[in-house]
């Protein structure tokens, strides 16, 4: 005889309501009364572990842990051929995320033309939850992803021959379990180690008001440790951490890294004289007013006797055989950032300035309580006479120089043929690629003022008119013309702003004549005068 459903009902509600086991009947034992416990199963491969991240409105298409099925993407289920037909549909995803987490996540069932999810999502499809009053109602297993008609019939008047059911909803998509790690937030903890989730993330401790963060131990604390090159591109004012190149703690102070403090205290190297080395290594880097030197017990004389430059101790006379030479540098040299620092002699009227402004940094050179030069980012400028020795070599000096050997045909009546002048000639600054032999045009890719000389043989007879001219993005610009001439030549200067102006080379003859080039007669030249600012 099968169980009744009495009893499979008292045994869930004992499980379900009061987590303990059933050893009686309710007649004999109410729930209340069973003392055995019988907890529900929690298995920690399906605890969502980002279930804190599922919004509490589905999204309207997938993002984060949250994936959507809708439009095209709208699950197209299969029937479960072990029960009765159509009564149960598989859509093959589990986890569906259920409406304890917002009522958007309840799913929508559609019943459409089998093999169209694009256009099953439509009102006339829908089949609702409660049914339509005909005990049609129908159940979704949001963990197993099966839909079945629970109620005691099939959706009323739907034919499911060529059809299906479809499903439009969300899952998670996130990690399970609890694991070796477990997740809080973006934080993860596994053992004793806490790091952030995702890369990049700052780990922040941040205690109320003016509240302190305190370690507690008498043991210390490790440092971020790193060489130079692994310094934090972008670190915020007062990032601290040990620099192992430098072997010093080190600060960012908002421009600069720092040094904190001298972490290997005094430094003391001790040389025996041989009576001609006069440069000795120091263990660390220094300078000459960091640097207290003592030759056989006698102190020496800064800049006098000895200067520091960096490693090196050079003494003035090298200390003779025999002579022990012993150098303690107190401190360690660094750089130093200021907004305004001088390097002067001892008067004050001779400098080196460097200062800092809104409108632009300058370098100024005083001599004798005068200015004499500046340097900004965008000028060197020089107040008395420039005398230079050597050669002065300029990246923005262009100059090219193009011909051809082309005959050319002149078609008379003061009738113009454009010069394709195509053999390349001297140049200097790459200005040879400025030349576009498809079109005849020269294009400076370098603002600025040009200077242009042109020639070309144009006689057609000695009572005849030729000339050339030159045009500038299509208009002339300068042009002459001689009676008998054979080789006119035009020059002019002409702005261009180094992206769109180009220059045309033209030349006409009162007679039609065709005339033989040589490239010693027939050519143009092109000269940045002074580059635009």
């Amino acid at each position: 005889m099968a169980i009744q459903d009495t009893q499979k009902l008292d045994y869930v509600w004992k499980k379900i309501g009061f987590a303990a086991t059933k050893t009686d009947t309710n007649t004999n034992k109410l729930a209340a009364n069973e003392a055995i416990p019988s907890p529900l199963l929690l298995r920690g491969d399906k605890v969502m572990q980002q279930a804190g991240d599922i919004p509490a409105t589905k999204p309207s298409s997938s993002a984060g842990v949250v994936t959507v099925y809708t439009g095209a993407t709208t699950v197209e289920c299969t029937a479960d051929n072990t029960a009765t037909a159509n009564r149960t549909w598989k859509t093959g995803l589990t986890d569906w995320i259920p409406p304890e987490f917002g009522s958007t996540y309840l799913v929508n069932i559609y019943v459409h033309t089998a093999g169209d999810a694009a256009n099953a999502e439509s009102i006339s499809n829908k089949l609702f939850i409660t049914g339509s009053g005909n005990d049609d109602e129908w159940f979704f297993d949001y963990q197993s992803g099966v839909l079945n008609f629970i109620g005691d019939n099939l959706p009323n008047g739907v034919n499911f021959a060529g059809k299906s059911i479809y499903v439009a909803g969300a899952r998670y998509t996130g990690t399970f379990g609890v694991g070796s790690a477990s997740a809080l937030g973006n934080l993860t903890i596994s053992n004793v180690t806490i790091s952030t989730a995702n890369s990049g993330d700052p780990l922040i401790l941040s205690p109320q008001a003016n509240a302190i963060v305190t370690f507690d131990t008498s043991s210390g604390l490790i440092l971020p440790v790193g060489n130079t090159a692994q310094r934090p591109g972008s670190p915020d004012d007062g990032t601290i951490r040990f620099n192992s190149t430098a072997s010093k703690v080190e600060v960012y102070d908002g421009s600069s890294w720092v040094s904190v403090g001298d972490t290997t205290g005094i430094t003391s190297d001790e040389f025996d004289g041989d009576g001609s080395t006069v440069a000795f290594t120091l263990s660390d880097t220094a300078t000459t007013d960091t640097v207290f030197v003592v030759v056989n017990g006698t102190v020496q004389e800064a800049g006098a006797a000895y200067t520091v430059s960096g490693t090196t101790l050079t003494f003035a006379e090298a200390p003779a055989s025999g002579d022990r030479v012993q150098a303690r540098s107190f401190f360690t040299a660094q750089s130093v950032s200021l907004a305004s620092s001088v390097l002067q002699d001892a008067d004050n009227d001779t400098k080196i300035q460097v200062e800092e402004s809104a409108d632009e940094d300058t370098i100024r050179f005083d001599i004798a309580g005068s200015e004499v030069a500046n340097i900004t980012a965008s000028t060197t400028s020089v107040k008395n006479d420039l005398v230079v020795e050597g050669a002065i070599k300029s990246d923005t000096f262009y100059f090219v120089k193009r011909s051809t050997n082309t005959n050319i045909t002149y078609p008379g009546g003061y009738g113009s043929v454009t010069i394709d002048y195509e053999d390349a000639g001297d140049d200097y600054g790459s200005t040879d690629a400025m030349w576009s032999s498809s079109t005849d045009r020269f294009t400076p890719t370098v603002a600025g003022l040009w200077y242009f000389r042109a020639s070309i043989d144009a006689y057609s007879g000695a009572t005849q008119e030729c000339g050339i001219f030159i045009d500038k993005n299509g208009s002339t610009v300068a042009n002459t013309g001689t009676i008998g001439g054979i080789r006119p030549c035009i020059t002019t200067h002409l702005y261009m702003n180094g992206t769109t102006d180009y220059v045309q080379f033209k030349a006409y003859a009162q007679s039609a004549v065709t005339r033989g080039q040589s490239a010693a007669t027939s050519f143009f030249e092109a000269l940045l005068v002074k580059q635009a600012q």
